[in-house]
């Protein structure tokens, strides 16, 4: 459940005199039984989101007249098994990677000011392309059923999240009231479109000095319950440019909804390509969700890895829900991919399932 910070509260919590139109504290905790079978080790443990991450978050925004709005958006991840927080890159390369356990705002931080024709965001935020990799897998990129187009990318460090970003973010119909709030400030039908540029901020005068420059671009049209987006993206390195690119498209039927998304990926000379069908099942107040996913690249021996997954989530209320999730990955040549803390050889195949509940506040 959302709680709001009264404006008051706000304004001293800011350090200035005039009062935010609202302060919105939020998060998710989400903790499973996990096992992972694998043909050289077996795992069993407790896990920390494997429905939806478990985060805790701060976003708000004020109004400064004539339709205009600022916000901000402060999302950290959490370990909510061991109570650890995740890391984070500062500067989208190897080079970056913060892995301390300490509280980082590593999943979003970012300040954002828009109105009827758009949203400037500034700061720390997902990658354009990530979101058809993420909108179109039905068990939303969480747990042991997660896309193996994410789980065996080569896409790098920026594969996800970008830091020192800048974007403009814009959608039919946009409401300045909902600047910073999903992946693009917006949602319903209509076009909708992002561009994100981000900076590695290295010195000049070396080959590494545009190393984790790079940009993202994403297109999306939707009448409700069809949609279909496009998305590209590239990060330069002096030891060679990784380079993403998807597309996507659901149907909702009603009965089921329908959803798809094949992506092709460059890292220097090595290529890949992947793909994801799927769908979620209404039944009752809960749902069935079924995906098959598959990811190769031209690396030497051709490593191909390919997973199924199945998984049911039955909601206690609004906030809360169990759930229940088994997946399947088979590795063909060197791939050794596996699932929930295993070790499989490479070629070989792994086990998964997951047993949990979430809870959002």
């Amino acid at each position: 459940m959302k709680a709001i910070v009264p404006a008051a509260l706000a304004a001293s919590l800011a350090g200035t005199a005039f009062a935010q139109s609202n302060v919105t504290v939020f998060g998710v905790v989400d903790l499973a039984v996990t096992r992972g079978s694998g043909s050289i080790s077996n795992q069993t443990g407790l896990t920390s989101g494997q429905l939806a991450a478990s985060r805790l978050a701060f976003k708000g925004t004020e109004d400064l007249g004539n339709g205009l709005k600022a916000g901000f958006w402060l999302e950290a991840g959490i370990n909510a098994d061991t109570g650890t927080g995740q890391s984070t890159n500062t500067n989208n390369q190897t080079t970056g990677f913060v892995k301390n356990g300490g509280f980082t705002f590593n999943r979003r931080s970012h300040l954002s000011l828009g109105g009827n024709w758009g949203e400037i965001r500034l700061g720390r935020d997902f990658v354009p392309q990530y979101w058809n990799i993420a909108h179109y897998d039905p068990l939303d990129l969480s747990g042991v059923g997660t896309s193996q187009v994410l789980n065996s990318s080569i896409g790098g460090p920026t594969l996800v999240r970008a830091s020192n970003s800048i974007s403009y973010l814009y959608g039919h119909g946009f409401n300045a009231a909902a600047i910073g709030y999903g992946p693009g400030g917006f949602s319903g039908s209509g076009f909708q479109f992002q561009a994100m540029g981000y900076l590695g901020e290295n010195p000049s005068g070396s080959a590494t000095s545009k190393d984790g420059n790079g940009y993202g671009l994403r297109a999306l049209y939707s009448t409700g319950n069809f949609t279909v987006s496009g998305a590209t993206g590239r990060t330069r390195y002096a030891a060679g440019d990784t380079r993403q690119s998807n597309v996507g498209a659901s149907y909702n039927l009603g009965v089921v909804e329908l959803m798809g998304m094949y992506e092709w990926d460059r890292n220097g000379p090595l290529k890949a390509r992947g793909w994801l069908a799927g769908g979620r099942v209404p039944v009752g107040v809960g749902s069935i969700r079924v995906a098959y996913s598959r990811y190769d690249s031209d690396a030497a021996g051709s490593p191909t890895a390919k997973k199924w997954a199945v998984g049911y989530v039955h909601p206690l209320s609004k906030r809360t829900a169990l759930y229940t999730t088994f997946a399947h990955v088979s590795n063909d040549g060197p791939s050794a991919s596996a699932l929930n803390g295993a070790v499989t050889a490479p070629g070989k195949s792994s086990n998964g399932f997951d047993l949990g509940i979430k809870h959002s506040f």
